[in-house]
Protein backbone atom coordinates (compact mmCIF):
# COMPACT_ATOMS: atom_id res chain seq x y z
CA UNK A 1 0.00 0.00 0.00
CA UNK A 2 2.97 2.53 0.97
CA UNK A 3 4.44 1.96 -2.40
CA UNK A 4 1.05 4.30 -3.67
CA UNK A 5 2.66 7.55 -2.58
CA UNK A 6 6.25 6.62 -3.67
CA UNK A 7 6.72 9.33 -6.51
CA UNK A 8 7.00 12.46 -3.66
CA UNK A 9 5.28 14.58 -6.46
CA UNK A 10 2.49 16.89 -5.06
CA UNK A 11 -0.18 17.63 -7.13
CA UNK A 12 -3.44 20.41 -5.98
CA UNK A 13 -6.83 19.55 -7.46
CA UNK A 14 -9.34 22.39 -7.81
CA UNK A 15 -13.12 21.20 -7.93
CA UNK A 16 -11.70 17.76 -6.10
CA UNK A 17 -14.77 16.89 -4.32
CA UNK A 18 -16.85 17.05 -7.58
CA UNK A 19 -17.79 14.43 -10.13
CA UNK A 20 -15.00 14.84 -12.36
CA UNK A 21 -12.63 15.68 -9.59
CA UNK A 22 -12.84 12.17 -7.92
CA UNK A 23 -12.00 10.50 -11.14
CA UNK A 24 -9.24 12.52 -11.51
CA UNK A 25 -7.96 12.26 -7.89
CA UNK A 26 -8.60 8.65 -7.89
CA UNK A 27 -6.41 8.33 -10.58
CA UNK A 28 -3.41 10.29 -9.51
CA UNK A 29 -3.20 8.38 -6.42
CA UNK A 30 -3.01 5.50 -8.21
CA UNK A 31 0.36 6.78 -9.70
CA UNK A 32 1.70 7.83 -5.98
CA UNK A 33 0.99 11.31 -6.20
CA UNK A 34 0.33 13.31 -3.20
CA UNK A 35 -2.72 15.02 -3.41
CA UNK A 36 -4.56 18.85 -1.80
CA UNK A 37 -8.00 18.18 -2.74
CA UNK A 38 -9.21 22.02 -2.60
CA UNK A 39 -12.93 22.76 -2.28
CA UNK A 40 -15.51 25.56 -0.91
CA UNK A 41 -16.20 22.59 1.49
CA UNK A 42 -13.46 20.62 2.68
CA UNK A 43 -15.21 19.31 5.79
CA UNK A 44 -17.62 17.61 3.19
CA UNK A 45 -14.57 15.80 1.14
CA UNK A 46 -13.82 13.24 3.57
CA UNK A 47 -14.67 10.16 1.28
CA UNK A 48 -11.55 11.28 -0.71
CA UNK A 49 -9.13 10.04 1.23
CA UNK A 50 -9.93 6.47 1.18
CA UNK A 51 -8.36 6.31 -2.70
CA UNK A 52 -4.97 6.63 -1.09
CA UNK A 53 -3.09 6.03 2.11
CA UNK A 54 -3.08 7.45 5.07
CA UNK A 55 -1.78 11.17 4.42
CA UNK A 56 -2.10 11.06 0.58
CA UNK A 57 -5.06 12.97 0.17
CA UNK A 58 -5.35 16.77 2.51
CA UNK A 59 -8.77 18.39 1.36
CA UNK A 60 -7.83 21.95 2.03
CA UNK A 61 -10.42 24.93 1.04
CA UNK A 62 -10.58 27.44 -1.97
CA UNK A 63 -12.91 29.16 -3.65
CA UNK A 64 -12.23 30.29 -7.37
CA UNK A 65 -13.41 33.15 -6.14
CA UNK A 66 -11.50 34.48 -3.58
CA UNK A 67 -7.19 34.68 -5.05
CA UNK A 68 -5.74 34.34 -2.12
CA UNK A 69 -7.20 30.81 -0.83
CA UNK A 70 -6.39 29.55 -4.92
CA UNK A 71 -2.64 31.15 -4.04
CA UNK A 72 -1.84 29.15 -1.10
CA UNK A 73 -3.39 25.91 -2.20
CA UNK A 74 -0.67 26.16 -5.36
CA UNK A 75 2.01 26.92 -2.88
CA UNK A 76 5.35 24.58 -3.39
CA UNK A 77 3.48 21.89 -5.66
CA UNK A 78 4.61 20.40 -8.72
CA UNK A 79 1.00 20.03 -11.20
CA UNK A 80 -2.20 21.87 -10.85
CA UNK A 81 -5.10 20.50 -12.41
CA UNK A 82 -8.36 23.15 -12.28
CA UNK A 83 -11.20 20.69 -12.58
CA UNK A 84 -14.04 23.26 -11.25
CA UNK A 85 -16.98 23.80 -13.28
CA UNK A 86 -20.88 24.46 -13.35
CA UNK A 87 -23.64 23.57 -15.68
CA UNK A 88 -25.97 26.59 -14.48
CA UNK A 89 -24.84 29.82 -12.33
CA UNK A 90 -26.40 30.13 -8.45
CA UNK A 91 -26.06 32.74 -6.85
CA UNK A 92 -22.59 34.05 -7.01
CA UNK A 93 -21.23 31.34 -8.82
CA UNK A 94 -21.03 32.32 -11.97
CA UNK A 95 -19.94 31.64 -15.34
CA UNK A 96 -17.86 33.64 -15.56
CA UNK A 97 -16.59 34.03 -12.03
CA UNK A 98 -16.23 30.50 -12.16
CA UNK A 99 -15.04 29.25 -16.00
CA UNK A 100 -13.15 32.85 -16.92
CA UNK A 101 -11.76 34.67 -14.36
CA UNK A 102 -11.35 32.10 -11.38
CA UNK A 103 -9.12 29.35 -14.05
CA UNK A 104 -7.24 32.66 -15.17
CA UNK A 105 -6.63 33.14 -11.21
CA UNK A 106 -5.64 29.63 -10.99
CA UNK A 107 -3.15 29.82 -14.22
CA UNK A 108 -1.94 33.18 -12.78
CA UNK A 109 -1.26 31.38 -9.00
CA UNK A 110 0.84 28.34 -11.15
CA UNK A 111 2.82 30.35 -12.94
CA UNK A 112 3.92 32.90 -9.63
CA UNK A 113 4.15 29.20 -7.81
CA UNK A 114 6.34 27.85 -10.48
CA UNK A 115 4.45 24.70 -11.09
CA UNK A 116 5.39 22.70 -13.65
CA UNK A 117 2.20 21.29 -14.59
CA UNK A 118 -1.01 22.94 -15.31
CA UNK A 119 -4.06 21.02 -16.34
CA UNK A 120 -7.03 23.02 -16.96
CA UNK A 121 -10.82 21.04 -18.04
CA UNK A 122 -12.96 22.82 -20.50
CA UNK A 123 -15.92 21.21 -22.60
CA UNK A 124 -16.64 20.63 -26.40
CA UNK A 125 -18.06 23.32 -27.95
CA UNK A 126 -15.94 26.46 -25.91
CA UNK A 127 -16.29 29.50 -28.36
CA UNK A 128 -16.27 33.06 -27.63
CA UNK A 129 -18.86 33.07 -30.90
CA UNK A 130 -21.26 30.71 -29.09
CA UNK A 131 -24.75 32.06 -28.32
CA UNK A 132 -24.51 30.06 -24.88
CA UNK A 133 -22.84 31.59 -21.95
CA UNK A 134 -21.66 28.46 -20.90
CA UNK A 135 -19.44 27.55 -24.29
CA UNK A 136 -18.51 31.69 -24.48
CA UNK A 137 -17.21 31.34 -20.62
CA UNK A 138 -14.83 28.25 -21.42
CA UNK A 139 -13.59 29.56 -24.37
CA UNK A 140 -12.68 32.70 -22.26
CA UNK A 141 -11.62 30.37 -19.31
CA UNK A 142 -9.23 29.15 -21.87
CA UNK A 143 -7.81 32.14 -23.37
CA UNK A 144 -6.74 33.63 -19.88
CA UNK A 145 -5.68 30.29 -18.84
CA UNK A 146 -3.04 29.71 -22.11
CA UNK A 147 -2.26 33.59 -20.78
CA UNK A 148 -1.20 33.40 -17.97
CA UNK A 149 0.30 30.00 -18.58
CA UNK A 150 1.12 29.32 -22.33
CA UNK A 151 2.43 25.64 -21.59
CA UNK A 152 -0.87 24.59 -20.36
CA UNK A 153 -2.83 21.29 -21.44
CA UNK A 154 -6.32 22.02 -21.93
CA UNK A 155 -9.36 19.03 -22.30
CA UNK A 156 -12.22 19.78 -23.75
CA UNK A 157 -14.59 16.69 -23.08
CA UNK A 158 -18.15 15.77 -24.07
CA UNK A 159 -20.54 15.44 -21.95
CA UNK A 160 -19.28 12.82 -18.96
CA UNK A 161 -20.89 9.86 -17.53
CA UNK A 162 -20.24 8.12 -14.43
CA UNK A 163 -22.32 7.06 -11.54
CA UNK A 164 -23.59 10.58 -10.26
CA UNK A 165 -23.66 12.28 -14.31
CA UNK A 166 -26.11 15.00 -14.93
CA UNK A 167 -27.25 13.53 -18.52
CA UNK A 168 -28.27 9.95 -17.89
CA UNK A 169 -29.40 10.67 -14.50
CA UNK A 170 -31.53 13.34 -15.02
CA UNK A 171 -33.35 12.20 -17.73
CA UNK A 172 -34.20 8.29 -16.44
CA UNK A 173 -35.24 10.80 -13.18
CA UNK A 174 -37.91 12.62 -15.82
CA UNK A 175 -38.98 8.94 -17.36
CA UNK A 176 -39.94 7.61 -13.43
CA UNK A 177 -42.36 10.48 -13.24
CA UNK A 178 -43.15 12.19 -16.72
CA UNK A 179 -45.52 10.36 -19.37
CA UNK A 180 -43.66 12.19 -21.91
CA UNK A 181 -39.83 13.08 -22.84
CA UNK A 182 -38.91 16.19 -24.35
CA UNK A 183 -37.67 15.85 -28.01
CA UNK A 184 -35.41 19.15 -28.48
CA UNK A 185 -34.94 19.85 -32.11
CA UNK A 186 -36.13 16.62 -32.95
CA UNK A 187 -33.35 15.05 -31.28
CA UNK A 188 -30.74 15.48 -33.92
CA UNK A 189 -28.30 16.88 -31.97
CA UNK A 190 -24.94 14.66 -31.68
CA UNK A 191 -23.25 13.67 -28.55
CA UNK A 192 -19.81 11.35 -28.00
CA UNK A 193 -20.38 10.60 -24.18
CA UNK A 194 -16.99 10.16 -22.46
CA UNK A 195 -16.68 7.95 -18.87
CA UNK A 196 -15.30 9.89 -16.05
CA UNK A 197 -12.52 7.58 -15.70
CA UNK A 198 -11.00 8.25 -18.75
CA UNK A 199 -10.79 12.01 -18.21
CA UNK A 200 -9.27 11.18 -15.03
CA UNK A 201 -6.78 8.87 -16.32
CA UNK A 202 -6.25 11.61 -19.68
CA UNK A 203 -5.31 14.23 -16.93
CA UNK A 204 -2.62 11.60 -15.03
CA UNK A 205 -1.58 10.43 -18.05
CA UNK A 206 -0.87 13.97 -18.61
CA UNK A 207 0.94 14.74 -15.40
CA UNK A 208 3.07 11.88 -16.21
CA UNK A 209 3.98 13.24 -19.45
CA UNK A 210 1.82 12.82 -22.28
CA UNK A 211 0.69 15.65 -24.00
CA UNK A 212 1.73 18.67 -26.29
CA UNK A 213 2.22 21.92 -24.38
CA UNK A 214 -0.33 24.60 -25.25
CA UNK A 215 -2.16 21.92 -26.92
CA UNK A 216 -6.24 21.83 -26.79
CA UNK A 217 -7.66 18.33 -26.82
CA UNK A 218 -10.87 17.13 -27.30
CA UNK A 219 -12.01 13.70 -25.31
CA UNK A 220 -14.38 11.56 -26.59
CA UNK A 221 -16.19 8.53 -26.20
CA UNK A 222 -15.61 5.48 -28.84
CA UNK A 223 -19.33 6.02 -30.30
CA UNK A 224 -21.25 8.65 -31.18
CA UNK A 225 -25.00 8.62 -30.67
CA UNK A 226 -28.17 11.66 -31.27
CA UNK A 227 -29.98 12.79 -28.52
CA UNK A 228 -32.94 10.58 -29.56
CA UNK A 229 -30.62 7.61 -29.49
CA UNK A 230 -29.08 8.47 -25.82
CA UNK A 231 -32.98 8.81 -24.57
CA UNK A 232 -33.45 5.44 -26.14
CA UNK A 233 -30.51 4.12 -23.97
CA UNK A 234 -31.56 6.28 -20.60
CA UNK A 235 -35.08 4.24 -21.33
CA UNK A 236 -34.12 1.18 -22.07
CA UNK A 237 -31.39 1.15 -18.84
CA UNK A 238 -34.31 2.75 -16.53
CA UNK A 239 -36.86 0.02 -17.54
CA UNK A 240 -39.35 2.73 -18.86
CA UNK A 241 -40.70 3.22 -21.76
CA UNK A 242 -42.10 7.32 -22.17
CA UNK A 243 -43.47 8.68 -25.47
CA UNK A 244 -41.70 11.94 -26.75
CA UNK A 245 -42.74 15.06 -27.42
CA UNK A 246 -41.25 17.00 -30.06
CA UNK A 247 -40.13 20.19 -29.20
CA UNK A 248 -38.92 23.09 -31.86
CA UNK A 249 -35.85 25.17 -29.84
CA UNK A 250 -38.23 27.99 -29.66
CA UNK A 251 -40.71 26.15 -27.87
CA UNK A 252 -37.99 24.28 -25.74
CA UNK A 253 -36.89 27.89 -24.82
CA UNK A 254 -40.61 29.01 -23.81
CA UNK A 255 -40.73 26.20 -21.36
CA UNK A 256 -37.38 27.06 -19.79
CA UNK A 257 -37.87 30.60 -19.21
CA UNK A 258 -41.27 29.36 -17.84
CA UNK A 259 -39.49 27.20 -15.04
CA UNK A 260 -36.60 29.96 -14.76
CA UNK A 261 -37.62 30.59 -10.74
CA UNK A 262 -37.62 27.02 -10.08
CA UNK A 263 -34.40 25.31 -8.50
CA UNK A 264 -31.94 24.02 -11.15
CA UNK A 265 -32.53 20.42 -9.92
CA UNK A 266 -36.19 21.13 -10.59
CA UNK A 267 -35.87 22.06 -14.49
CA UNK A 268 -35.27 19.69 -17.03
CA UNK A 269 -33.45 22.38 -18.97
CA UNK A 270 -32.08 26.09 -19.04
CA UNK A 271 -32.17 28.14 -21.53
CA UNK A 272 -28.33 28.13 -22.16
CA UNK A 273 -28.49 24.32 -22.22
CA UNK A 274 -30.96 24.64 -25.47
CA UNK A 275 -28.82 26.83 -27.00
CA UNK A 276 -26.09 23.86 -26.72
CA UNK A 277 -28.24 21.85 -27.94
CA UNK A 278 -27.90 23.81 -31.31
CA UNK A 279 -24.75 22.83 -32.03
CA UNK A 280 -23.32 18.94 -32.47
CA UNK A 281 -20.86 18.01 -29.09
CA UNK A 282 -18.16 15.35 -30.61
CA UNK A 283 -14.91 15.63 -31.08
CA UNK A 284 -14.01 17.32 -34.21
CA UNK A 285 -12.25 16.51 -37.43
CA UNK A 286 -9.79 18.27 -36.48
CA UNK A 287 -8.60 17.28 -33.22
CA UNK A 288 -8.76 13.35 -34.95
CA UNK A 289 -6.31 14.49 -37.98
CA UNK A 290 -3.69 16.57 -35.35
CA UNK A 291 -3.54 13.87 -33.02
CA UNK A 292 -5.60 15.80 -30.23
CA UNK A 293 -7.89 13.03 -28.61
CA UNK A 294 -8.43 10.94 -25.95
CA UNK A 295 -6.92 7.74 -27.50
CA UNK A 296 -3.27 10.59 -28.23
CA UNK A 297 -3.38 11.04 -24.86
CA UNK A 298 -2.75 7.58 -23.85
CA UNK A 299 -6.72 5.99 -22.88
CA UNK A 300 -6.28 3.69 -25.89
CA UNK A 301 -9.31 1.70 -25.11
CA UNK A 302 -12.44 4.14 -24.00
CA UNK A 303 -15.38 2.95 -22.19
CA UNK A 304 -18.69 2.62 -23.85
CA UNK A 305 -21.83 3.63 -22.36
CA UNK A 306 -23.27 -0.16 -22.56
CA UNK A 307 -20.12 -0.66 -20.17
CA UNK A 308 -21.31 1.36 -17.22
CA UNK A 309 -24.75 3.10 -17.22
CA UNK A 310 -26.61 0.00 -17.18
CA UNK A 311 -25.42 -0.29 -13.54
CA UNK A 312 -26.42 2.63 -11.82
CA UNK A 313 -29.61 3.09 -13.74
CA UNK A 314 -30.71 0.49 -12.74
CA UNK A 315 -32.20 2.04 -9.35
CA UNK A 316 -34.85 3.98 -11.87
CA UNK A 317 -36.49 0.37 -13.09
CA UNK A 318 -40.22 0.35 -11.96
CA UNK A 319 -39.32 -2.68 -9.58
CA UNK A 320 -35.72 -0.79 -8.34
CA UNK A 321 -32.11 -2.24 -7.73
CA UNK A 322 -31.41 -6.28 -8.19
CA UNK A 323 -34.75 -6.79 -9.92
CA UNK A 324 -33.97 -9.05 -12.41
CA UNK A 325 -32.50 -11.38 -9.78
CA UNK A 326 -36.52 -11.04 -8.45
CA UNK A 327 -37.36 -11.80 -12.06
Amino acid sequence: MTSRASNDKLATVFGASGFVGRAIVANLARRGWRIRAACRRPDLAGHLQPMGVVGQIHPVQANLRYPDSIRAAVEGVDLVVNAVGILAPTGKQTFRSVHAEGAGDVAEAATAAGVEKLVHISAIGASKKSRARYARSKALGEAAVLEAFPDAVILRPSIVFGTEDEFFNRFAAMARISPVLPLIGRGRTKFQPVYVGDVGAAVAHVADGKGVPGAVYELGGPEQFTFRQLLDQTQEYAGRSRSYLNMPFWLAKLQALLTWPLPNAWRPVTVDQIRLLKSDNIVSETAVAESRTLEDLGVTRPTAISAVVPEYLERFQPKGYFAHYRG
